[in-house]
């Protein structure tokens, strides 16, 4: 056990399922059930006094990249280059969702973050908003643009798309230029939908070396 792992492992005991040390960074993995134990153990025990963020990741897409940087030449940006394939996905992957918190301790001065991974099939967390009351636009967004569903969440609705959204426009399989396209019609005075005609395609920076 790392010297700096061993007050969590001391306090969280058995609910880290997992940590990792990297770059000056501990990160823990706690399971979603355990969520509510952890933070509050967290915050009255360790000092951790701040919730600096929350978001939720989408792993289908974890190590594969559109931009070929590789192939970067000296002049300008490259246009239209081939978006990832959607086959390539793993949209099977147990563990593509998870939401990640970032903790600060002031009077410690030291930062983890806690990971957890949720159900493919209902990616459900109990929300930490009456922990950290800060939780609760952050949640909102991440539901809102990642479908993830905060358990016991007071306001849970959508905080930047539109309120007849469709979709999770953070998640790795919902199409670049959207599902439908919206423009304003001076004949009918408001705003209407319809079918998306831009073309997806990616946009590829070159190194100029």
């Amino acid at each position: 056990m790392s010297e700096r792992l061993s007050p969590f492992q001391n306090v969280l005991q058995d609910l880290i399922l997992a940590s990792q040390e990297l770059l000056g960074e501990l990160t823990l993995e706690v399971s979603p059930q355990a969520i509510l134990k952890t933070m509050t153990l967290l915050r009255d025990q360790l000092g951790f006094e701040t919730l600096i963020d929350l978001a939720a990741v989408d792993y289908a897409a974890f190590g594969k990249a559109e931009w070929k940087t590789h192939e970067a030449t000296s002049t300008g940006f490259s246009r239209a280059a081939e978006p990832l394939d959607p086959t390539s996905l793993d949209l099977e992957n147990p563990k593509r969702f998870a939401v990640v918190y970032h903790l600060l301790s002031l009077q410690n001065n030291t930062r983890v973050r806690v990971k957890a991974y949720l159900s493919l099939e209902h990616p459900l967390i109990p929300s930490i908003s009456e922990i950290w009351p800060v939780a609760n636009w952050y949640e909102r967004e991440a539901f809102d643009l990642m479908g993830i569903v905060f358990d016991n969440h007071p306001d849970l609705r959508r905080i930047l798309t539109d309120y007849g959204f469709v979709g999770h426009p953070f998640r790795k399989d919902f199409p670049v230029s959207g599902t439908v396209e919206m423009r304003y019609d001076a004949a009918l005075k408001r705003v209407i939908y319809g079918p998306v005609e831009i073309e997806p395609r990616v946009l590829v920076p070159k190194v100029i070396r």
